[in-house]
């Protein structure tokens, strides 16, 4: 069950309450604003309480809220998308939906993992755990993009890579290294945002980029934290202690310099301004284009290549300081 989703149905009482009250309260003379006043600071006061300092376990609940906004919410409020499918060898993968597309008027490239809605769509969508025919499609629409000079965007949101027996048949491995290959070497602007979670390589097959930004609830992490517990302690229930030790929130990703900004939610998590929270990511990718598009494609590789280098440098730094200790 989803701790957040939980702590909400108090809130959805209160919220009902006033709803009700404001409604009773236009058909009396009597004035009623002092108690509807009242409520309303006891709903926030209690909005603060819940959500004003999230554990990283609870930030992945938020980022796997199932009103949280997904990929196709952010595709339908594009002023254009034309989607484009398969990957030219065997199929197309309904879990990243890629395309052309104009966002704030600026024509781009767009590739977004789709988790689904409701449970029809879900499954539809593999939950959005991409097969490496989807990892294909994803990499003939990167070379496709820096061929036509279209600023690439990627809108991340997965578990993880499909992990079923057909996939590994079909070399998912291979099918992400060269995802990663190609958005390494695109000369056109790439910029990738993770909107829920961003689990495993089944991300990061999405998340080279020159400007990687995150949504304040999101997450960001090598495995899962159920996994992550599961191989540590052989208990998938400690999965709040393995979420705190993944250091996978916004926060200590920022911290850590593997995403470049962080964009902020309404108080409560995303789903509460749905549309507030698709615009600020829409203008936050646009003016990171916007500055990006000044170099050029060698200008763009070469800081590419220098930004991933630079993850964890420190290693290599104190290697070098030791090696040179008398």
């Amino acid at each position: 069950m989803n701790v957040i989703v939980e702590r909400e149905k108090g809130l959805a009482q209160l919220e009902e309450r006033i709803a009700d009250l404001r409604a009773y309260a236009k058909d009396q003379p009597v004035d009623l604003s002092s108690d509807i006043s009242s409520l309303e600071n006891k709903y926030q006061q209690i909005l603060q309480e819940i959500f004003g300092s999230l554990t990283a376990w609870q930030r992945v609940n938020m980022a796997r809220h199932p009103k949280r906004p997904i990929a196709s919410d952010y595709l339908a409020a594009l002023e254009a998308f034309d989607e484009l499918h398969g990957d030219r060898h065997f199929r197309d993968d309904p879990a990243v939906i890629c395309g052309f597309a104009k966002l704030l008027g600026r024509r781009v490239m767009i590739m977004a993992q789709e988790k689904g809605r409701d449970v029809k769509d879900k499954v539809k969508r593999n939950f959005g755990m991409v097969t490496p025919e989807g990892y294909r499609k994803v990499t003939r629409l990167v070379k496709l993009a820096a061929h036509l000079k279209l600023p690439i965007v990627t809108l991340i949101d997965t578990s993880g890579a499909d992990p079923g027996i057909a996939s590994e048949e079909h070399a998912q491995s291979e099918a992400i290294a060269m995802a990663l290959y190609a958005f390494a070497e695109a000369r056109t602007p790439v910029v990738a945002t993770i909107i829920g979670e961003g689990g495993s390589g089944g991300a990061l097959a999405l998340g080279i980029a020159d400007r990687v930004m995150m949504l304040e609830n999101a997450t960001y992490s090598v495995a899962s934290p159920e996994g992550c517990a599961a191989i540590l302690w052989g208990d998938a229930t400690k999965a709040d202690e393995a979420a705190a030790r993944l250091r996978l929130t916004s926060d200590d990703l920022l911290g850590f310099k593997i995403v470049d900004e962080v964009i902020s939610e309404p108080l409560g998590g995303a789903h509460r301004d749905p549309a507030g929270v698709i615009g600020r990511v829409f203008e936050t990718i646009d003016r990171a284009i916007g500055t990006l598009t000044a170099h050029s494609g060698d200008e763009l590789v070469a800081a590419r290549y220098a930004k991933y280098r630079a993850i964890g440098s420190w290693q290599h730094d104190r290697t070098v300081e030791v090696a040179q200790a008398p």
